[in-house]
């Protein structure tokens, strides 16, 4: 049966042809309209928007090629169907370049009316399929949106109370104790509320990667201090777990254009499969080695564990997005399955490799990050070394509307001796700054009435320079990082923050 709400625009400059396919595709149930231009073709396409196009190649103004490129070229005309006819233009390449230039098929006259409605109906068919499938991926696209939304929403809300904890852990560390369970006690909640947010950023940058959202902030930078640093977070873990962690690193520099930030990520995600998957009693080894890789010259990062292992049916997807090396019921060891899957994205976004190999349940495995190596640095490069910090008393305007948060942050900031004025809400903390000027104001972005932003172009147009503006924040994209620089801020701080990183950030501002 035809779809009788289906619309045919029937164009040809013959009267008597015209008329013939008209009277066919009306009698089998279509509502037809007619033009016998190129022009008027267009002009009848755009305003009733007809589902199929019969399109007589040969008009008296343009021809029907040219119609079909325009009806392509305009978003409002590129879904409809074309279907060229002609008694002249029949050759093999005539009919290849109507069906290059967006015609969906080619009817050579005289043709059968029976042939002509037939046409008819498949291209109908494939246009409800096309929208159908349109309408899917639109469904897809939106859905895909909301979720990114709900993802950072809800990194946000995760985010806030887990700033209050690690700073009110951080205050805790520095008061110290004299019972030795209160000090195990604060470690674990340290470690805990670290590992919760490292499960909330490698959340958000998978679904950041997978839309192509990510970027490097590449500079040049020497992978023993990436390696360095990382191990000095993760020997006090090993030890707590009771495993044994050795590095051999090379007495070279090892340069390269890299995103440290990124690197970091890299192997914390390795090093801390490690020793999740480590019992105790094990251990871990990290070292390096140059290698030359396809021509090019290279350092190999070997992390090796004498952990659970991983099965051979495993290995050729353990770099997939949820993959499990723990796959039993109780699934000890957790994990989302997304840590690995984020170390091959940025492995490869900086032009190096990684493998994964194992030789089976029970007997370890081991995981080789290959990045390709710059040349020595200049000797006035090697030496810089990183400046002191340099600690000294400052004003500071605090402006949070999480009670938990700006309390601990307050207490933090005043047990290292600065002096900090608190405001709940925009409004109020720029009454503070105008009445007592600060020399570095912190500002959440996610403020009622006023939101941090409005807060940070205000006081930058108040005051100038003359104040360093921090951006606190639970949302972490790089658009957010961009509007708050646009907005005037100087640094944007993802929470948590770490207090070693703030009490830093303080200092060398």
């Amino acid at each position: 049966m035809p779809d009788s709400s289906a619309t045919i625009l029937n164009v040809n400059d013959d009267n008597a042809t015209r008329y013939l396919s008209t009277r066919t595709l009306q009698m089998a149930g279509y509502r037809v309209l007619e033009a016998a231009t190129g022009e008027e073709a267009l002009r009848v396409a755009e305003r009733e928007r007809p589902d199929v196009v019969v399109l007589d190649v040969k008009l008296p103004d343009i021809s029907g090629y040219e119609v079909c490129k325009r009806l392509r070229g305009r978003p409002e005309t590129a879904s409809i169907a074309v279907m060229h006819t002609s008694a002249t233009f029949v050759t093999p390449d005539k009919k290849v370049r109507g069906l290059e230039g967006g015609a969906d098929a080619y009817l050579t006259e005289p043709f059968e009316g029976e042939e002509l409605v037939a046409t008819v109906r498949s291209l109908l068919r494939m246009r409800r399929a096309e929208q159908e499938l349109r309408r899917r991926t639109e469904h897809l696209q939106e859905t895909d949106r909301r979720k990114d939304l709900f993802l950072a929403m809800l990194a946000h809300e995760l985010r806030n109370p887990l700033a209050a904890i690690t700073t009110a852990v951080g205050i805790l560390e520095r008061r110290g104790s004299t019972d030795p369970k209160d000090g195990r006690m604060v470690s674990i909640i340290q470690r805990q509320a670290n590992h919760l947010a490292r499960l909330v950023d490698d959340l958000l940058d998978v679904s950041r990667m997978t839309r192509g959202k990510v970027e490097l902030r590449r500079a040049r930078v020497d992978l023993r201090g990436v390696l360095d640093q990382v191990l000095t977070v993760f020997r006090p873990q090993a030890d707590s777990r009771k495993l044994t962690l050795q590095a051999s690193l090379s007495s070279a520099a090892l340069w390269m254009e890299a995103d440290t930030t990124r690197l970091e990520q890299v192997f914390t995600n390795l090093l801390d499969n490690a020793l999740k998957y480590t019992d105790a009693g094990g251990t871990i080894q990290v070292w390096t080695e140059l290698q030359v890789r396809g021509g090019r010259a290279g350092a190999a990062v070997r992390v090796k564990d004498t952990g659970i292992g991983i099965r051979a049916a495993v290995l050729p997807t353990v770099f997939d997005l949820f993959s499990q090396a723990d796959e039993s019921l109780e699934r000890t060891r957790g994990g989302l399955g997304i840590g690995l899957t984020l170390v091959r994205t940025l492995v490869e976004m900086h032009d190096g490799l990684v493998e994964a190999h194992s030789e089976g349940p029970g007997r370890g495995s081991e995981f080789v990050v290959w990045l390709p190596v710059l040349p020595d640095a200049p000797a006035e490069q090697r030496e810089v070394a990183p400046p002191a910090l340099v600690t000294r008393r400052r004003r500071i305007l605090l402006v949070e509307d999480n009670a938990d948060a700006r309390q601990t942050l307050q207490v933090l900031l005043e047990t290292w001796g600065h002096r900090v004025e608190v405001a709940e809400d925009g409004l109020r903390g720029l009454e503070l700054a105008v009445r007592q000027p600060p020399e570095l104001a912190l500002v959440d972005i996610g403020l009622p009435g006023l939101d941090g932003y409005r807060v940070a172009e205000r006081l930058r147009a108040t005051m100038g320079r003359g104040i360093r503006l921090v951006a606190l924040s639970g949302y972490g994209d790089p658009e957010d990082q961009i509007r708050a620089r646009e907005a005037g801020f100087d640094v944007h701080l993802v929470k948590p923050v770490r207090p070693d990183d703030l009490n830093r950030l303080l200092s060398e501002l």
